[in-house]
């Protein structure tokens, strides 16, 4: 008797089940985000909010708090939140809020880091016949066979979004996401939200999809029992038509933002070795966020409430 369920049945399991990566690992020890890698994101982040002129900031998906402790550094008054399935970390900086679900409506600065590329989402191939069918999967053993089409809402979706798919072609749809960060925007009453993800537009969808784990800071097989993480790209102007909001790539609004990662002059080091190794080092961390590719090849999804926000449009 087969046990193959949809992959997105086994990967909500995997990820958010009673045993599921979410609730019983670290995710900074498995994958390094930019909040992880280095602290001028949260200095970005923290322009960003004055430039919208708000002290308030909520962040969906929050980890074990990274962004918010550097935010906390930075602006102590603020009034900061995090909002994640697991428990807050030992040690959480007493004034940051801790929330399993976003309330009914919030105003400040929403960010959501490498959130939607964990929304498990439906996986699709089309068959010899050209026919979308689902892909499922037997998690024990990690078996990948097709099954029934897809239904109507789905098969909609693609032919909006991912229209040029051949047979043999795997279509991760994005459907799930698009959702998931409508609702996040509609709790937004006055503010700004803003999700940063790896992904596509129309131009360059991956043809065999992009379904994958990360372990220990390694991409690998994608596992099922929640010991890793399971990831898939996101369609980033899917999700920007969605909510009416822009794209932009990380390393534009990064710049936008005044992050620079020009590197010091060699005459620094003689006049003051010092600051030159400062500088350095902060030049070093600007490139790794802004770099291509890399960090500064994911996507920004903005959208202001009530206020507007430039930070370039991609």
């Amino acid at each position: 008797m087969s046990t193959a369920v949809p992959v997105r049945e086994a990967w909500a399991e995997a990820l958010y089940g009673e045993h599921g990566f979410f609730l019983r690992e670290a995710p900074a020890e498995h994958f390094r985000t930019s909040a992880t890698a280095s602290p001028l994101f949260a200095e970005a982040i923290a322009e960003l909010a004055l430039r919208c002129d708000v002290d308030t900031v909520w962040d969906i998906g929050a980890g074990r708090g990274e962004l918010l402790e550097g935010l906390a550094k930075l602006n102590p008054g603020w009034s900061l939140h995090g909002v994640e399935l697991a428990a807050p970390p030992s040690g959480l900086d007493a004034s940051i809020g801790w929330h399993t679900q976003m309330p009914e409506k919030v105003t400040g600065l929403v960010i959501a880091n490498e959130l939607l590329d964990d929304v498990p989402c439906t996986v699709a191939e089309l068959d010899e016949h050209g026919v979308l069918r689902l892909v499922v999967v037997d998690a024990a053993t990690g078996e990948q066979s097709l099954a029934d089409p897809v239904d109507d809402t789905d098969a909609a979706w693609v032919a909006r979004w991912w229209p040029d798919a051949e047979p043999g072609h795997r279509v991760e749809i994005g459907r799930d996401r698009d959702e998931a960060w409508h609702d996040v925007v509609s709790c937004v009453a006055d503010g700004v939200a803003i999700a940063v993800d790896y992904g596509h537009d129309a131009r360059t969808r991956p043809p065999y999809g992009s379904l994958r784990s990360y372990h220990q800071g390694r991409m690998v097989d994608t596992v099922w029992d929640g010991s890793a993480d399971i990831t898939a790209d996101v369609a980033l102007d899917s999700v920007a038509a969605t909510v009416g909001g822009y794209v932009v790539r990380q390393r534009d609004a990064l710049h936008a933002l005044g992050l620079d990662g020009t590197r010091p002059t060699p005459q620094l080091a003689t006049d003051d070795p010092q600051r030159y190794l400062a500088q350095l080092a902060r030049a070093g961390e600007a490139g790794e966020l802004t770099a291509s590719p890399g960090l500064g090849d994911f996507g920004w999804v903005v959208r202001g409430v009530g206020r507007a926000v430039d930070l370039g449009q991609g």
